[in-house]
């Protein structure tokens, strides 16, 4: 392969260490990529208060897809760029489907700045401090004005692929749902909405093509942008549909996958 043009990746049980940190190791690579004018781009289910510590954290700068390709966000002006949101009719029309066939599940949604949540939903993130906001009942999520980015379904009784075949099932129809590992978690987007669909358009604005892409990532909610770009690696300790799907695979997140592959590639 020739160099790349684009490193596309996805953060948590691929660039980043299990603790959330991002090594020396795998930060050096990242600096010899950009240092031979290839761009980075951070792929992510995670929102953009999630990207800023990591930005203020280890000075990361560039652009992220976040909440699975509904937000473009430049890190360094801590901007949206675009925003593909969830029509709320559409969010309660899942969110109705949803609670038919999972008992016990709640719905919390997520508008890029903070998550409001129902009755039943019981996550609690660390990047979500601050930013958390309980409604008293599960219509009032659907009466705000804010966008959805995202529709957030958990149950903590329930198996989260268990989860996901059967909302394909229910609501598959009405909107994007997938998974990115979390602990009984449902990630709900619009209609088409992914992050290999948003990464394709920004690489499009660029005159990058697939080809001249490489992915890294670990979960069902990167088998679209690792099946789009033209070389995509599969870290160990990811999702055995992903290790399934994906046949280059790399060390494992603990032991710098990501910066194995791009020393191999530029040489270092």
């Amino acid at each position: 392969m020739t160099q790349p043009r684009l490193i596309a990746t996805d953060l948590d049980g691929t660039l980043l260490r299990n603790d959330g940190s991002l090594s020396e190791r795998t930060r050096k690579a990242l600096d010899l990529a950009t240092a031979g004018g290839v761009e980075v781009v951070l792929v992510t289910a995670r929102p953009p208060r999630y990207v800023d510590a990591l930005v203020a954290a280890h000075e990361v700068t560039g652009t992220a897809v976040c909440s699975n390709g509904a937000l473009v966000y430049d890190m360094a002006s801590r901007t949206v760029l675009k925003s593909l949101s969830l029509e709320i009719a559409c969010a309660r029309a899942v969110a109705d489907a949803l609670t038919a066939e999972v008992p016990g599940i709640g719905f919390a949604i997520e508008t890029g700045h903070q998550v409001l949540f129902a009755p039943g939903y019981g996550l609690r993130l660390p990047e979500d401090a601050g930013a958390e906001f309980p409604v008293e009942r599960l219509e009032d999520l659907w009466q705000g004005k804010a966008d959805i980015v995202k529709l957030l379904a958990w149950s903590a009784r329930h198996d989260v692929d268990a989860m996901l075949a059967v909302a394909e099932r229910a609501a598959g129809a009405l909107a994007q749902i997938t998974h990115s590992g979390g602990r009984g978690l449902l990630e709900i987007s619009a209609p088409g909405v992914t992050k290999a669909g948003t990464l394709a358009e920004l690489c499009a604005a660029r005159g990058i093509d697939p080809a001249d892409v490489v992915a890294f990532g670990d979960m069902p909610n990167d088998l679209s942008i690792l099946n789009w770009a033209g070389r995509s690696y599969a870290v160990a300790g990811a999702h055995p549909t992903v290790l399934d799907a994906v046949p280059r695979h790399t060390r494992s997140n603990e032991d710098d996958g990501v910066a194995v592959v791009l020393e191999e590639l530029f040489g270092c």
